[in-house]
């Protein structure tokens, strides 16, 4: 038996950043590159955008539907943002993490707060900087999704989400995202092998300690 091999809890990974940061592009190589990560899909009241696909990308619910999920407790954390709102349902997480399997999230630092207040042990939290404000813009205006009114708002929400770089356990700047990506698989990696979430253990040295 490889110390490999042994039993564990999933973990939930948190990456926040401001819009245009880096964060779509290196949780989406996160999970190409890491089979027992899955992503948690938020449910959300905006519309849907070209190439989304239900299901894959959002759970697209109406304003009715996200407030009856609100009144019965499914969601580990939930926000409005830019007018719609966003939640992350608790049903796939906990089964995910209980089968030992990680899940990415990509919330605001209020959404890290919430599911920090919900299930502590289970949370690693990033948060990701640009390298300078002039990029950030550079990138938002590049990835040609949003109107001139919207970059000017989500530039101006920047300066507010930076400021609670604090309530993260991680920090780093995305110069490149390769490097980035690395970094990433460094926190994941040694996170993963915390004694507490290595559930299997006490089995373990039971039985290594039997052939000695």
């Amino acid at each position: 038996m490889s110390i490999e091999r042994l039993a564990r809890r999933g973990l939930m990974l948190v990456l926040s950043s401001p819009s245009g940061a880096g964060k779509t592009t290196i949780s989406r190589r996160l999970l190409e590159a890491e089979p027992d990560m899955r992503m948690s899909i938020s449910a959300t009241t905006r519309p849907k955008r070209p190439r989304e696909v239900e299901g894959r990308d959002y759970l697209f619910v109406s304003d009715a539907e996200f407030a009856a999920m609100v009144e019965r407790h499914e969601f580990l954390e939930h926000a409005s943002v830019f007018g719609h709102r966003y939640g992350s349902p608790r049903g796939p997480v906990e089964a995910a993490l209980k089968a030992g399997r990680d899940v990415l999230f990509d919330v605001d630092w209020q959404g890290t707060q919430q599911l920090a207040g919900h299930a502590p042990g289970d949370l690693v939290s990033i948060f990701i900087l640009p390298p300078s404000a002039r990029e950030l813009e550079r990138r938002l205006y590049e990835r040609a999704q949003d109107s001139e009114e919207v970059v000017r708002q989500r530039m101006a929400k920047a300066a507010n989400e930076i400021t609670h770089y604090r309530e993260y356990d991680y920090i780093f700047v995305n110069h490149d995202i390769d490097d980035s990506l690395a970094q990433v698989r460094a926190i994941l990696t040694a996170e993963r092998l915390k004694r507490d979430r290595q559930t299997g253990l006490g089995e373990f040295v039971r039985k290594l300690n039997e052939g000695l």
